[in-house]
């Protein structure tokens, strides 16, 4: 009888580490590997008493790949790199911490618990935190996992009954046999061009979460999306789709201004519960009331408790607060062109501070909004990118940290204009720790910086 050979964790940050640590609780043996000399990787090799290689080159990650009998890449490793195409030459199977998270759960005691995917260019953490929000609004105990600070893997012994699992794109393009009882699709845009070899390759990881499920499942697409909704032509599950209208989740606008959320069955929530209420926040609403309504798992008439009980995570179109009439907003989480323009359609007289690491992604789209932006400051990588794309048609002035930064748009913008950080682009080019958060948090910061100052100037004032 051949014995059965280790696992290879690739990668050792929260995902990778979640991994090990399930795969060694359950029996299994483990090889750790990173890029990288990795102080996190060699603390949890010496803790799990497991191997642990770093920095490998070609000739020692082909080695690496011959002597396991599957590789487990952490969503931060592309499906470009050598340990992914290595294995996949090899016909050793590439497996995603979704497919083992879900196989576990299967053969759970007590049953599997359900799951309710969601995935998209951007809006995903929020969805997720509301679908969780709605779960725990119909009486269940709910966590939302995957791609947010928590993986599947690592909630699998969590006092839970129901799971909203973010499903990003990493995660989804080595799936085979992950599964959802409902499936949101929110949108589709030009992402991680970095990571995936191609648009096709892209919106094939996220199809996956469609393909997956089974015909007595829900797949929930947006009707705004064209390629979204052709993906969800082919999808086996039941069709059902969300948008502020001509869907069956949709918005009702009334004539005393009201906004109104339905479904099938008539109206479930009214807009002002939601803390926030711009377009892309009601489809939001929408695709997680269609979710839980749809799956069976919440009632109705307990919809609008639940969105209530919602609140938006930080770094997403945040507000910070007014300052001479100039209010300050943080987006660090818009990444992308497509998510900095969500942001930029929500204001009209906008200073906006945009740039990062580009993650192969055209910015020239962002000047499409021009006619709401009053001037530009360019910050990080791709500030070069940035001012190119607004050449001739709004001023741009290049900051080389952020606080230069917050102090250009301060200088720019005028009392009832917008600053609004909207970076469409990634942040490891200042904040290779901390990433968007860090970003965020230093942005918040400076502005609570400002705040301050002008109230000391304030109560001088009041002195004299």
């Amino acid at each position: 009888m051949t014995a059965r050979r280790p696992t290879l964790v690739y990668g050792i940050a929260i995902t990778g580490e979640a991994i090990a640590r399930a795969l060694v609780s359950r029996g299994h043996d483990v090889v750790l590997a990173d890029d990288a000399v990795n102080p996190r990787a060699q603390a949890l090799a010496t803790e799990l008493g497991v191997d642990l290689v770093e920095a490998p080159d070609a000739p020692t990650i082909r080695s690496l790949v011959a002597s396991v009998d599957a590789v487990l890449p952490a969503p931060g490793v592309p499906e470009t790199h050598a340990v992914v195409t290595e294995a996949m030459a090899h016909d050793v199977p590439v497996r995603t911490e979704l497919d083992v998270a879900y196989e576990w759960e299967q053969h759970r005691p007590g049953g599997p618990r359900p799951m309710i995917g969601i995935t998209g260019t951007d809006g995903k953490t929020t969805t997720t935190l509301m679908v969780a929000a709605l779960l725990e609004a119909g009486g269940l105990r709910a966590a939302a996992v995957g791609n947010t600070e928590v993986p599947l893997v690592a909630a699998l012994d969590d006092p839970v009954d129901a799971f909203a699992v973010e499903c990003s794109s990493f995660r989804l393009a080595f799936a085979h046999s992950f599964r959802t009882e409902a499936a949101i699709w929110l949108n589709l845009a030009p992402d991680h061009q970095n990571w995936h070899r191609t648009m096709g390759s892209y919106e094939a990881a996220k199809a996956r979460i469609w393909q997956l499920q089974r015909p007595d499942d829900v797949a929930i697409g947006w009707v705004g999306d064209p390629a979204v909704l052709a993906q969800l032509d082919r999808a086996p599950g039941r069709h059902v789709t969300f948008g502020l209208d001509g869907a069956d989740y949709r918005a009702v606008r009334h004539d005393d201004g009201t906004t109104t959320l339905h479904g099938p069955a008539g109206e479930l929530a009214h807009a002002t519960s939601l803390q926030r209420a711009f377009p892309h926040d009601i489809t939001n609403a929408l695709a997680a009331a269609a979710a839980c309504v749809e799956a069976r798992l919440v009632a109705p008439d307990r919809v609008d408790a639940g969105l209530a009980a919602f609140r938006l995570p930080p770094h997403r179109i945040e507000p910070l607060g007014t300052v001479h009439g100039i209010e300050w907003f943080n987006d660090s989480k818009a990444t992308s062109p497509h998510a900095a323009l969500t942001a930029i359609r929500s204001f009209q007289s906008i200073v906006l501070i945009a740039g990062g690491r580009n993650k192969g992604l055209d910015l020239s789209s962002l000047a499409g909004e021009a006619d709401r932006i009053r001037a530009v400051v360019a910050i990080g990588e791709s500030a070069a990118d940035i001012e190119a794309a607004f050449a001739g048609t709004r001023p741009v002035e290049v900051a080389t940290s952020m606080a230069q930064a917050v102090a250009a748009a301060e200088r720019l913008a005028r009392p009832g204009d917008v600053v609004l950080l909207s970076p469409a682009c990634a942040s490891f080019d200042w904040y290779p720790e901390g990433g968007y958060p860090a970003r965020g948090d230093d942005f918040r910061g400076l502005v609570e910086q400002l705040q301050h100052a002008d109230r000391s100037a304030c109560r001088m004032g009041g002195a004299a």
